[in-house]
Formats: C-alpha cells, structure tokens, sequence
C-alpha cells in the first residue's frame, strides 16, 4: 500500500526481520464535500513529519459498505505480530447523517496485504441493549501476550452516568466479532476518551484524553494524560500530569495516539487540535518526559483523529501491485460475503 508519486520506501528485500522504512496514516477527514468526511483514508510518510495522502485523499473504502450507520470516525490500525497482517477498528458512527448521539457500535478490518479486507460490525446496542445502548467511542486494539488475542478497547458513556469509562473485550480469530462482553477496563477519576496503549520495558502506557473538574463536576482542565501498568489486566495508575502543550490553554485537543519511529529510539505522541484544523506531534524517549514544544505534520490533507503504523517494503509491493490491476483494468473477480477490497468502485490507494 505504501506508494505514491515520490518514493518513499526501500528496494524489496527478503529478510526474516523486517526493514521498517516508512509509515501508514488511518484517518478520516476533517475537510471538503461533509459527506464524504467520516470514511477510511490512508496516508504515507518517510520520515513520520512529511504525509502524503493516498488515493487523491479519497476514501479507500466507502463507510456504507462496512458500517452500519453509513460513517465510520477515529480509525485505528495496528500491524498485527505476524509482521504482515493488519487489524483496523473504527466508530461506527455518521454524524452528518444521525448527529452525536447515535452511535450502535463498532467497525473491524483485517487484510494480510492492505488490499483485501474483511469485516465485521458490532452492533453493541443490539447485543447488549441493557447495558451498552448508549456511546461508545475510538475503539482501539492491541495484542495480548499473556491471552494470545487482539483486545479491542474503547470508551464507553451510558445513558444515565456521565462517567466516561474504558471497556474491552477480545476479537474472535477473524477479527470480526467479540469473544464475551465487554468487560470494564479501566474507570479513570475524572472520565477520559481516545485511549491508545503502548508497551514499553515491561510496562504498558495508556495514552487519552483526560481532565481536571471541580467538586460539582465542573471542567477545570483537559489534554492529554496516561495510566501506567505492568499487564493489560491491570492495575492502572493514573498520572495526573498533562503531557500535550496546549492543556490549560483555549486550544483544545484529542484523539491523541503514539507510536515508535523505525530508526530512532523517540516516540511520537500525535493529538487532533480538532477546534483549530491542525494536527501536531509532541517527541519522547522514556514516554514520561515529552518536548514541550509542539511540531507541525507536513501535510496534504486535513485529518481528524486516526492512527500511524509503521510499514515496510512489501506494503510498497502490495501498493505496486494494486496501482498496476486497477490502472490496467485488470478483472478484479468477485467478493467473498463480508470482504471488501480497497480500490474497489474506482479509488486508487497509489498515486
């Protein structure tokens, strides 16, 4: 998948550990025609700085195949630990269609070439109406070690609390549906969004969107803060200290996300300034201590919340491959039920 007009990946070389030289961006738009905003796009870089997106930064996939509501919004997408397959989550909501307060439940991708990708819906609402008919939010995965399976986590809000709580619950081995019922994750005292976990050193950092209130439940303050564990099952500890530069300030931000770069032992903490239309990345080595001064992506789109990923050179060959079927015409065959194929219906993921 990763290929555009400027190259930006190495030459394709076999090896048993692979050369991770560039990275992969799933988002959705925060700008252009409203109703094609809340859908799947992908983005590439060299260097983790300079995007450039794919498919004219057109949907790779449209949202009324693979939602249920017609919009999906805060994608997430992790390289799986085989090297090769590739896991997306997604809210299956449409705001421009049903406003902010309908929200069934959850979108879920996998392909093993970033071409063909199956799909679920969780429909939360339906499965568990008495407990989950209500928000659930930026649902993320990660892999568990200790369980041997994807866990999927995500932000919930019920209709009588405002309490804003993490659930999680394991995806089935075709990653297209859930194992058991969610189960609570982890309630952080003042509530939280957008979480997105990171495992370093023997120690998992959980990355949202926090805040401070008064004892009437007043906001006081908001940004970026993290729990720390030593197992996915916890216990969580919350630090209280804000890491994103604007907290206190009146530029807000979310959809916070962090990554490792490929050729250095820094981090990058990314968060949407969704009130502003900018996007910006804070760096760390030890993911306590951060730069206080934020830095700007170089970009040819307008993102809202999604997520990197590292890629290598078969994800260039994959891209290769897909930008020669569809600029030739080539007969791309029928589909299986519950499978969708990137570049499908005229998109291009190349040039």
């Amino acid at each position: 998948l990763a290929c555009t007009s400027i190259l930006f990946l190495t030459s394709c070389i076999s090896q048993k550990t692979p050369d991770y030289t560039a990275y992969l961006f799933a988002y959705f738009e925060g700008s252009g025609e409203l109703a094609t905003q809340e859908q799947l796009r992908f983005a590439v870089s060299a260097d983790a700085v300079h995007w450039k997106a794919l498919n004219g930064n057109r949907p790779v996939i449209p949202s009324d195949e693979i939602s249920q509501t017609g919009g999906i919004r805060d994608p997430h997408i992790l390289r799986g630990e085989d090297g090769h397959t590739f896991y997306i989550t997604a809210t299956d909501m449409f705001t421009r269609k049903n406003g902010w307060e309908y929200n069934p439940g959850i979108v879920l991708l996998k392909s093993g070439n970033l071409t063909d990708w199956t799909h679920g819906i969780i429909d939360l609402e339906k499965s568990y109406p008495e407990k989950f008919a209500h928000i659930k939010w930026a649902p993320q995965t990660i892999y568990d070690p200790e369980a041997r399976k994807y866990l999927v986590y995500f932000t919930v809000r019920f209709e009588y609390d405002t309490a804003l709580n993490f659930y999680c619950a394991y995806a089935n081995e075709d990653f297209t549906a859930f194992e058991n019922e969610p189960q609570l994750m982890f309630a952080p005292k003042y509530g939280a969004i957008d979480g997105d976990i990171i495992h370093k050193d023997g120690t998992y950092h959980f990355f949202y969107k926090g805040n401070t209130k008064d004892r009437n439940g007043k906001e006081l303050k908001s940004g970026i803060q993290q729990a720390t564990a030593p197992s996915l099952r916890g216990p969580w500890k919350e630090h209280f200290a804000y890491l994103d530069a604007y907290a206190g300030t009146r530029t807000h931000v979310e959809g916070s996300s962090i990554f490792k770069l490929n050729d250095s032992d820094e981090y990058i903490l990314m968060y949407d300034l969704y009130s502003s239309g900018r996007y910006e990345f804070q760096r760390s080595k030890d993911l306590i201590h951060f730069s206080s001064k934020p830095e700007t992506f170089v970009k040819d789109f307008h993102p809202r919340h999604g997520r990197a990923e590292k890629g290598d050179a078969k994800d260039s060959q994959d891209c290769r491959f897909l930008f020669h079927r569809i600029r030739g015409g080539a007969d791309q065959g029928g589909l299986q039920s519950g499978s969708r194929r990137s570049g499908d219906h005229g998109s291009l993921l190349c040039g």
